[in-house]
């Protein structure tokens, strides 16, 4: 968060952020804490620049003295006094902005007004409904997807499971080729749109990660890596590693906006969701994603997040599988969100949605924390602006493949959607081995 957003003396109001902690259901007093503290800090910062221009007056005093060979020793010991005091202020000033900023850290970005005011994601605003709903018949049961995975053969999740612990799993088959097509078929939906592919690291130091990601998530999300040299981190999404790719950088407005396809593995612990979609392939430790990531100017944030938006709806009805689009209530989202959209597919063996994108705008709450600013010229420090940045999936590949097998069942097989076809040598169906 912009730290003069607290200051009412800048002309701000800090009853908007209050109001924002608000609808977040979080912590309100925190904004009193943060304006209490930011005082403090200037205070010192104050005292320390005040030692500064007394250190330089007295050093000019003694140089005088020197010249004129006058006796300096009492103006020199106050020199070296002034200077004892001035290190002590710099510890404390170090100390105050390093509290200022973690208690910053804890505020989620300012909600907007269109987003739906509400703790509960069951009360998430439906904006959309697309297709036809599948459901059972007497002639015809209809499968669930953990099912289904076993019937085709295309995951072996006991073997999977053996070698790699809890949700771990082997492709086989259909499904190797099934997960590739979506993956060609997502990045080249892309490439027609104008965004450039990026398969980025799938890991990060640690002090770049922390720029990326909330806090909790290095708990419940975010595996570490062992060994030698800095802490590293697998990456949960290809949007952190994105999120960083332009960090202490000033974009000029003609090189906006940016559109990015970042296709990677993606690794997460699930901490927070044991015990929920065990079987299958649904939600797992590894999976693939190809993300839409997009970098505009302060003013242009909003029209991409509907283009993003409009882009992931294409992908999902070339596909033909039924969805809605809901607008994610206030204490949903995640710190960085200002607004954020998920689609939802189909399920028709148990009849209800399920998610399978989330498209957000983060505005300028990432870019802050990595000095990716908008302008011509990096110096000046008065009138800088960020850019703003947003991320929206297209395809976690592994969820789409059971929505995809829900919805195309047949009574001895699954066929494959269309515009898959090519991408799979023009194969239109998949048996049953069981």
């Amino acid at each position: 968060m912009d730290i003069n957003l607290f200051r009412e003396e800048k002309g701000n109001n800090p009853e908007i952020i209050r109001e924002s902690q608000r609808r977040r259901f979080a912590n309100v007093e925190i904004v009193d804490e943060i304006i209490k503290h930011d005082k403090e800090w200037r205070q010192c910062q104050f005292k320390v620049d005040s030692f500064r221009k007394e250190f330089n007056k007295l050093n000019k005093e003694v140089a005088q003295l020197k010249i004129a060979k006058a006796e300096a020793t009492e103006i020199i010991q106050q020199t070296e006094k002034n200077k004892q005091d001035a290190t002590a202020r710099e510890v404390e000033v170090r100390e105050a902005f390093a509290t200022l900023q973690a208690k910053l850290l804890t505020v989620g970005n300012l909600v907007h007004d269109s987003v739906p005011f509400d703790k509960d994601e069951a009360n998430n605003l439906v904006i959309k409904l697309f297709g036809e709903k599948r459901f059972s018949t007497p002639d015809l049961k209809l499968k669930n997807h953990v099912d289904l995975v076993e019937l085709l053969g295309i995951a072996d999740t006991k073997r999977g499971a053996d070698i790699a612990g809890g949700r771990g799993y082997f492709l086989k088959g259909f499904g190797v080729r099934l997960n590739q097509a979506l993956i060609n078929f997502a990045l080249d939906s892309l490439e027609d749109r104008g965004f450039t592919p990026l398969q980025p690291p799938f890991f990060m130091k640690r002090d770049v990660m922390a720029k990326c990601a909330q806090l909790a998530q290095f708990d419940e999300e975010l595996y570490k890596m062992t060994g030698e040299g800095d802490d590293k981190f697998l990456i949960a999404t290809a949007e952190q590693p994105l999120c960083a790719y332009h960090r202490n950088q000033t974009i000029h407005p003609t090189e906006l906006p940016k559109r990015y396809a970042g296709y990677s593995t993606c690794f997460r612990k699930e901490a927070g969701s044991h015990g929920r979609d065990t079987l299958g392939i649904f939600r797992v430790h590894q999976f693939e994603k190809v993300e839409q990531f997009c970098i505009t100017s302060p003013n242009d944030s909003w029209a991409m997040l509907e283009e993003m938006l409009k882009n992931s709806e294409e992908f999902y009805q070339a596909l033909k599988i039924p969805y809605r689009v809901v607008s994610v209530v206030s204490g949903a989202l995640n710190d960085a969100a200002a607004k954020k959209y998920d689609l939802e597919g189909w399920f028709p063996a148990s009849e209800t949605y399920r998610e399978l994108v989330s498209c957000s705008n983060c505005t300028d709450y990432q870019s802050r924390r990595l000095d990716i600013r908008y302008g011509q010229n990096k110096s000046n420090e008065k009138t800088k602006q960020y850019v703003h940045m947003l991320n929206s999936t297209l395809t976690a590949t592994e969820r789409t493949i059971c929505c995809i097998l829900e919805n195309y069942q047949r009574e001895d097989g699954v066929d494959i959607p269309e515009v898959l076809q090519p991408y799979m040598g023009g194969k239109k169906f998949m048996p049953f081995k069981r």
